[in-house]
């Protein structure tokens, strides 16, 4: 079973917590974030992306852009933009979009369990991404950077914060730029403190990430690195806990440069010994698992797997493996999605629309949209021990970083 604490957030005066609220910091490259943060001092892109601040030419893993954080950090706190709440809380997060809301719990989880694999994973990290995060969480003392985790759906404890909701204001309430609506409820009730890290332990018996594998990876490590100098808050990371049943993913699709020497036709061709073909007149999203879209030469396909060309094994039947075993490899010759510079990665919050773009406008040749993974899919593989092809799944609605933050030191 897993263990979670309350924890004393680092989060901004409620005022203030619309212009602190950032986006994370991996869905943001430096130019994009200096644009975003411009004439907003307030905002946490400051402290996640403070590169922003320093001279354009300075790179972006040398210690003067983790030395930047730290001082932006502190004076944040020191204008009274993030204050340290009193006492360990929970914090119940609400995300609404397009109509669809889901509610998490922001907690500490256990670096023991993340360890000992009660936090199950499905990706493989990247040494450097890990370093990255690694240096900035020693250099300014803080978990910046949420970890989203799933765990199979409890009635009690749905029903618990569902009362705390239905029951208590928000702290804070508001609409961001892209129209995704964020309200945190602080639990500061000692009974209720209680009795929510008591279901946690008695009736969850393991936690999945879903989003955030390096940052998980690089908390371990942070303390492990402490060795005797680590905290008891070093001990736990920064994660909010959603249920299974108000999950959301989305697909996450794929753009190629170029057919690697085929013409269309005899791509098309080739395409036929393992899928039916239907041309379609519009963009396709495909309704169900096996099903693809393709988009080649401004036409639309709908693809189909034909039975006996995919295994059924948790990893086999992912449908980003049944793209790589049928046609990026044995047809395009992509071997390694993760470095193949041929291929580039599409999140389903950007549309359909994406992929036509990107392959009218000559930058890739052809486009493939695929179903979105399940969350029992994802499950299935955790428990398996495997893990997922890369960029298999996308999560939307973000989580928002610098309206609660986990200090370790």
């Amino acid at each position: 079973m897993v263990t979670i604490s309350p924890f004393k957030a680092l989060r901004p005066e409620a005022h203030l917590a619309k212009q602190v609220a950032s986006r994370p910091y991996d869905v943001l490259n430096s130019k994009e974030a200096k644009i975003e943060a411009q004439g907003n001092h307030h905002s946490f892109l400051h402290i996640t992306k403070s590169e922003i601040d320093l001279p354009e030419n300075t790179d972006l893993h040398s210690q003067p852009v983790y030395e930047k954080a730290k001082e932006n950090l502190s004076a944040f706190m020191s204008r009274q933009i993030l204050f340290r709440e009193s006492k360990p809380c929970y914090y119940i997060y609400r995300l609404i979009m397009n109509g669809k809301s889901q509610t998490g719990l922001v907690c500490g989880s256990s670096v023991d369990d993340y360890e000992n694999d009660l936090i199950k994973k499905h990706e493989f990290t990247r040494p450097e991404k890990e370093q990255d995060r690694i240096n900035h969480i020693t250099t300014t003392g803080a978990q910046t950077g949420n970890v989203f985790l799933a765990y199979r759906h409890v009635d009690a404890i749905d029903e618990l914060i569902g009362k705390w909701v239905k029951d208590k204001n928000p702290q804070y309430d508001f609409i961001a730029e892209d129209g995704i609506q964020h309200s945190i409820w602080i639990v500061n009730d000692d009974k209720t403190i209680a009795q929510i890290t008591e279901l946690f332990k008695t009736h969850v018996p393991c936690t999945y990430i879903a989003d955030g594998h390096h940052r998980a990876a690089s908390a371990a490590k942070v303390r492990a690195a402490l060795g005797e100098r680590a905290t008891e808050k070093a001990n736990f990371f920064l994660t909010t806990l959603f249920p299974s049943n108000q999950l959301y993913i989305m697909d996450y699709n794929r753009v190629v440069k170029d057919l690697n020497g085929l013409t269309a036709e005899e791509f098309l061709e080739r395409l036929s010994t393992s899928f039916t073909l239907e041309k379609i007149n519009e963009a396709y999203r495909p309704e169900t698992l096996h099903q693809f879209g393709l988009y080649l030469n401004q036409q639309w396909y709908k693809l189909t797997s034909l039975d006996g060309t995919f295994t059924n094994d948790p990893i086999g039947v992912l449908d980003v493996t049944i793209l790589q075993n049928n046609i990026l490899d044995p047809l395009l010759g992509i071997k390694d999605q993760r470095t193949d510079k041929r291929i580039d990665f599409v999140g389903g919050i950007r549309g359909l629309q994406e992929l036509e773009k990107r392959v009218d406008s000559g930058d890739m040749q052809l486009a493939f949209s695929l179903h979105p993974v399940s969350i029992q899919q994802l499950f299935d593989i955790a428990d398996s021990g495997n893990v997922m092809p890369p960029k298999s799944t996308w999560f939307e609605p973000k989580l928002r970083d610098g309206l609660l933050t986990h200090l370790i030191y």
